[in-house]
């Protein structure tokens, strides 16, 4: 069984994340609820963190993975 996976980009490297997409959601369905979920996190916390979002995320069914990265290109 093949797993889909997001990758929630960011303008510093340190910030990218991986989530693990639901089984019940396709990729467009999945894109739009975490843009969705990452909006109003920050719109009702200006002080977010990522386990703010983690946490949103997590209770739509999304799974933060953990994973490396290669080195940051300049």
């Amino acid at each position: 069984m093949s797993e889909t996976l997001m990758l929630l980009p960011s303008a510093q490297f340190e910030r990218i994340r991986v989530v693990r997409i639901p089984d019940d959601l396709d990729t467009n369905e999945a894109y739009r609820f975490a843009t969705g979920i990452i909006a109003q996190a920050e719109e009702s916390n200006a002080d977010f963190v990522w386990e703010d979002i983690a946490e949103a995320l997590e209770a739509r069914g999304f799974e933060p993975l953990a994973h490396i990265l290669g080195p940051e290109l300049d």
